[in-house]
């Protein structure tokens, strides 16, 4: 007979027979949904994975040690040579904007729930596009330095507001499919990225200044596109029902910070286990994608045009495996679907690291993002549903954030293990990246598969249906928990069912 914390990965019947069917409820969308979607996908496609990130993140640049780094970017080459700085000083800007990104989550998340999504989401990128016209314009080290911690709270504000504006104006027959297609945002603009880096920079005097002015010109489309679309539905609802009770800013600030208190003292344990999650997802892919060029270039010999294409074919991974992920999750479960491409992630590893071709280690990075990132498109709408419904941009945005923060040494474990493990290339005595990364990511899979069995679903719950964090009860949704609560019984009296069936056909 199987555990009780293993049945409860089983799938409801009504999980696949409650609600329309997916077309229908897709064709039932209207001009405004689609938009609050679309804007969100685009924040994430262009915004989150910013262009200016191929200065931090692209083709090894957050991959390197500063003592030991045989490969750079152009970016960070271009930044070194500007400022006259060391690979450990440019590198620290980079670590700073990643740092303070998780108080970006907080600031722009408490904004949000307490004020509605569009106007905290519009200063948000409004705030980016300024500090990324900046970074274009700084001639010393200090003031870079200065502009791009800023950045980092910035950015920081983004992922929360994007994903909660998105999936609580959709029907909930569509949010998992919407949560993959939302999450691989990232992959796409990480291609459009590459492009830009590969093609724009070379051909234009102003180099990796135009990163930047690309970037702000970005986020300045995406709040003018923003501003044109209403605030979402519940935050509507929830104002006109303030002004027929007569509640002034004041009073509703109060019972923010009240209800606030009472969320934090009811969910505190949720909050860490969000933020557990969010760490081994962060360093699944981290682990997988950060020093990844560099591995092809420095353990497999591949020039670097072979290792961006590679890179490039991975990340065509990661947009299929989210947007499968994501729909099938809401017919078998948010828990289950992770489990099954986590475990797909364990299979993956051996073509992921084997093999010495191009075609082979390039297939190889196929199947490895399509498993990681199949996995991810399943995160936006997991962490939205079992978040306390008032809290949709705080709660997910600062686990994000903060996971991502403890995942950023990530390269350097692996660079660092790398150079201590050794291997043979051509006679040459070559860093054994593979070993290290084939480690790391089958230590972090088995984590994440733990955390995930043993952890919370409230697959297809209604939070727009709930109150907002301005209203009273809002912090502990008494309908909410109830009906969370009756959810949770009706699966435990089903498991309780399968199991008496099981006792009785032994």
């Amino acid at each position: 007979m199987a555990p009780r914390v293993l049945t409860s990965l089983i799938p409801r019947r009504e999980m696949r027979t409650e609600g329309r069917p997916l077309l229908v409820a897709l064709a039932s969308l209207t001009w405004i949904q689609w938009g609050h979607f679309w804007t969100g996908w685009v924040l994430r496609c262009l915004v989150v994975p910013q262009v200016p990130w191929l200065i931090d993140d692209l083709r090894g640049v957050n991959d390197v040690n500063a003592s030991n780094s045989a490969v750079t970017s152009p970016g960070l080459s271009h930044l070194q040579t500007q400022f006259n700085r060391s690979t450990h000083d440019i590198t620290t800007a980079i670590t700073l904007t990643l740092l303070l990104r998780s108080a970006g989550a907080l600031i722009f998340g408490v904004l949000s729930d307490r004020y509605g999504r569009k106007w905290p989401l519009i200063a948000n990128l409004v705030m980016v596009a300024i500090l990324e016209l900046g970074s274009g314009f700084v001639n010393t080290y200090s003031a870079f330095l200065g502009v791009r911690s800023l950045f980092g709270i910035a950015m920081g504000g983004i992922w929360g507001l994007a994903a909660s504006t998105s999936l609580e104006n959709l029907p909930f027959e569509v949010r998992g499919l919407a949560s993959g297609v939302l999450q691989q945002g990232y992959a796409v603009g990480y291609l459009i990225a590459a492009v830009i880096n590969l093609f724009l920079v070379p051909e234009v005097s102003a180099g990796w200044r135009a990163l930047f002015w690309t970037a702000s010109g970005i986020s300045l489309f995406a709040a003018f596109i923003r501003c044109l679309l209403p605030e979402s539905e519940i935050f509507i609802r929830a104002k006109k029902a303030d002004l027929a009770a007569g509640r002034t800013t004041a009073n509703k600030t109060r019972i923010f910070l009240h209800e606030t208190k009472e969320m934090l003292k009811a969910h505190w344990l949720l909050c860490i286990y969000a933020v557990l999650l969010m760490t081994g997802f962060n360093f699944l892919s981290h682990g997988s994608q950060d020093l990844y060029p560099t591995y092809l270039q420095n353990s497999k010999g591949f020039s670097d045009h072979n290792a961006t294409v590679a890179t490039i074919i991975g990340n065509c991974g990661a947009i299929a495996g989210g947007a499968i992920a994501g729909f099938v999750s809401q017919y078998i479960g948010r828990r289950l679907t992770i489990v099954i491409f986590v475990l797909l992630i364990g299979a993956f590893i051996p073509v992921w690291i084997i093999p010495s071709s191009f075609s082979g280690l390039a297939a190889g990075a196929f199947c490895m993002q399509f498993g990681v990132q199949g996995a991810w498109g399943v995160i936006p709408i997991q962490l939205a549903e079992m978040s306390p419904p008032a809290f949709r941009a705080t709660f997910p945005g600062v686990a994000y954030q903060v996971g991502n923060m403890v995942s950023s040494a990530s390269a350097q474990i692996e660079t660092t293990g790398g150079d201590q493990l050794r291997t043979t290339l051509n006679g040459k005595d070559v860093p054994d990246y593979a070993t290290v990364q084939g480690i790391l990511i089958g230590v972090v899979a088995a984590f994440v598969l733990i955390v995930t069995i043993f952890g919370p679903e409230n697959h297809s719950a209604r939070f727009e249906k709930h109150k907002t964090a301005f209203e009273e009860g809002g912090g502990l949704d008494e309908a909410y928990v109830e009906d969370e609560s009756a959810r949770q019984d009706e699966a435990n009296s089903e498991g309780s069912v399968r199991e008496e069936k099981e006792k009785q056909s032994a």
